[in-house]
C-alpha cells in the first residue's frame, strides 16, 4: 500500500486524466460550426462525428475495466494515455469528415481505459473508506471542472486558432500524466483472473453500443424503424451476455452483484440520477445561446454554477454519508435535486437567471454527492481484485443514463416546443423541426416576419424547456425514493477484502 503523501500525489495525477477526458467531451459542441466551415460534413457526418467517440467508449467500458484487473490498471492507465495523447492529434489535423470520424472512434477506445483505471486504482489506494469516499470525490470534482473548464477554455481557444487546438490541449496533459504517473501511481491486478472470454466481449460490445445507440438516435429524432432495431439488438445483446456470465467459472462481470440491493440499488440510483440530470442541462447551453443571446464563452460561465455545486457535492459527501449513512445521503441528495429542477421553471425569454443559476448550483450539488457516493457503494461491495471491473459498471451506467435522458427528456422538450409553437402565416414549416431550424429560417427572412417567427420559437422552446424540468424532477424524485428503499440502512459499510 502507498504511503499516505504517495497516495494523495497519485490522486491528483488521476484526477488530472479525469479532468481532462472531461474537458475533451465538453469542447467538441463548441467547435462543430468551426469544423464544419472547413470540413463541410453531412448531417449525418456532422452526427456521427459526435457519436463515433461516445459509441465506442460506451461499448469498451467494461472490457477495458476486466482487462485493467488482468494486465495490472496502471498499465492500461499509462497505455490508454499515450495513445489519447497521440490520437488528440490525430483528430486536430483530420483533412476531412471521414477522418475525423474515424479518428474519433480510435480517441475512444483510448478514452476507455482511462475512466475505469482511474477508479479501480483509487480503490487500490485506499483501504480506509473515509479516506476513500473523499478520494472520489476530489475524482468527481475534477469531472465536473473539467466539463465547466470544457466550454470556456474552448471558447478561447477558438477565438484566436482553427478548431483542432481544442484537441491539442490533450497532449501536454497526457505528457505530463505519463510521467508523473509512471512514478506515483502503484500497479495492481486480479493475482487470479482467468482467462478473457472473447465472446463476452462481443456480446457487451454490442449490448451497449445498442442501446447508447438507439437513445441517441431518439434523441435526434432518428428513423424510428433503426431506433427499434437497435433497440432490439442492445437488449438482446446485454440478456445473451447476463447468460453467458452465469455460465462462466470466470465471468468478464459478476452479474449476481446485481442482485444485492447495495450494488445494485447504486447502479440503479446513478442511472436515474444522470438520467434526471442530463436532459435538461444539455438543453440549457441552447437556451443561453438561441434564447437568451449568449455568446458562447458567455454561456460556458452562466453555467458554471452546476459545476460548483458538483464540485461542492463532490466534497461533502463523505462528511453527509458518515452523519447519516450513504443510503440516506444519497435519497436526500436526489431530492435535493429534484426540488431543485423545478427553479427552471423561473428561466423565461428575458430575466429569471438568478433562480436558473440556483436550480443548476442544487441540482448540480446534488447530484455530485449522488454520484460520489454509490460509486463508492460500487466499488466498496467488491473485492479490491475486480474493481476495474466495478468501475466499469459503474461508468457504463453513467454513459447509458446519459444517452438515455437526452433521448427520454429531450423528447419530452422536444414535443413541448413543437405542441406549443404557433408560427405566423407564412412562416417555414421547417422552423417546427426545433429551435436551431427556426432561428437558421428566421435568418433567411425580412426582419419583422423572422423576428415574429423567432420570438414565437424562442416562447414555445422555453415552454418545453419546462415540461422537461418537471420531468427531471419527477425522474429525480422517484430515484430518491427508490434509493431509500434499496439502501435503507446502509451506513457505508465497506468490503475491505
Amino acid at each position: 500500500m502507498a504511503t499516505a503523501p504517495s497516495r494523495w500525489v497519485a490522486l491528483a495525477t488521476l484526477t488530472a486524466a479525469v479532468l481532462l477526458v472531461a474537458v475533451d467531451n465538453s469542447v467538441l459542441g463548441l467547435a462543430v460550426p468551426f469544423l464544419s466551415r472547413d470540413l463541410a460534413p453531412t448531417a449525418d457526418e456532422l452526427l456521427w462525428i459526435g457519436d463515433s467517440y461516445s459509441f465506442v467508449l460506451a461499448g469498451l467500458l467494461v472490457t477495458m475495466g476486466t482487462l485493467g484487473d488482468r494486465i495490472g490498471r496502471k498499465r492500461l492507465l499509462l497505455s490508454g494515455a499515450v495513445a489519447f495523447g497521440v490520437l488528440s492529434v490525430l483528430v486536430a489535423y483530420s483533412r476531412d469528415a471521414g477522418m475525423l470520424i474515424a479518428s474519433r472512434a480510435l480517441l475512444g477506445v483510448a478514452g476507455a481505459t482511462l475512466m475505469p483505471s482511474t477508479l479501480s486504482i483509487i480503490r487500490n489506494l485506499f483501504a480506509d473508506p473515509r479516506e476513500r469516499t473523499a478520494a472520489i470525490g476530489l475524482w468527481g470534482a475534477a469531472s465536473a471542472a473539467g466539463v465547466a473548464a470544457g466550454p470556456i477554455l474552448g471558447g478561447v481557444l477558438l477565438e484566436h486558432f482553427w478548431w483542432g487546438s481544442v484537441f491539442l490541449i490533450n497532449v501536454p496533459v497526457m505528457v505530463v500524466l505519463v510521467a508523473v504517473g509512471s512514478v506515483t501511481l502503484p500497479e495492481s491486478r486480479d493475482p487470479r483472473p482467468g482467462p478473457l472470454d472473447p465472446a463476452s466481449v462481443g456480446l457487451s460490445l454490442v449490448g451497449v453500443v445498442g442501446a447508447v445507440f438507439a437513445a441517441k438516435r431518439a434523441a435526434v429524432g432518428g428513423g424510428w424503424p433503426t431506433v427499434a432495431a437497435a433497440g432490439l439488438v442492445g437488449v438482446a445483446g446485454l440478456a445473451a451476455f447476463v447468460r453467458r456470465q452465469l455460465r462462466l467459472s470466470v465471468p468478464l462481470i459478476d452479474v449476481r452483484l446485481f442482485r444485492g440491493s447495495r450494488f445494485g440499488g447504486a447502479l440503479l440510483a446513478d442511472l436515474l440520477a444522470v438520467l434526471g440530470l442530463s436532459g435538461v442541462v444539455f438543453f440549457v447551453s441552447q437556451y443561453f445561446q438561441l434564447v437568451r443571446g449568449f455568446r458562447p464563452l458567455l454561456a460556458g460561465v452562466a453555467e458554471l454554477p452546476l459545476t460548483v455545486g458538483a464540485v461542492v457535492g463532490g466534497l461533502v459527501a463523505g462528511p453527509l454519508a458518515r452523519r447519516w449513512g450513504a443510503g440516506p445521503a444519497v435519497g436526500a441528495a436526489l431530492g435535493l435535486a429534484a426540488l431543485a429542477m423545478t427553479g427552471m421553471l423561473g428561466a423565461g425569454m428575458a430575466g429569471g437567471y438568478p433562480l436558473v443559476a440556483g436550480a443548476l448550483l442544487l441540482a448540480g450539488c446534488g447530484t455530485s454527492v449522488a454520484f460520489t457516493l454509490t460509486a463508492d457503494i460500487m466499488l466498496s461491495s467488491v473485492v479490491k481484485e475486480k474493481a476495474g471491473a466495478a468501475s466499469s459498471v459503474e461508468e457504463t451506467g453513467f454513459e447509458l443514463g446519459a444517452a438515455l435522458g437526452i433521448a427520454l427528456l429531450g423528447s419530452v422538450i422536444t414535443v413541448g416546443y413543437r405542441a406549443g409553437l404557433v408560427l405566423p402565416a407564412g412562416a417555414p414549416e421547417a422552423a417546427r423541426d426545433s429551435l436551431g431550424a427556426a432561428v437558421e429560417e428566421a435568418g433567411r427572412l425580412p426582419p419583422g416576419p423572422g423576428e415574429m417567427v423567432l420570438r414565437a420559437a424562442r416562447q414555445s422552446f422555453v415552454e418545453g424547456m419546462h415540461a422537461g424540468a418537471v420531468a427531471s424532477a419527477v425522474c429525480l424524485a422517484v430515484a430518491a425514493v427508490a434509493t431509500l428503499v434499496l439502501l435503507r440502512g446502509d451506513r457505508g459499510q465497506h468490503s475491505e477484502s
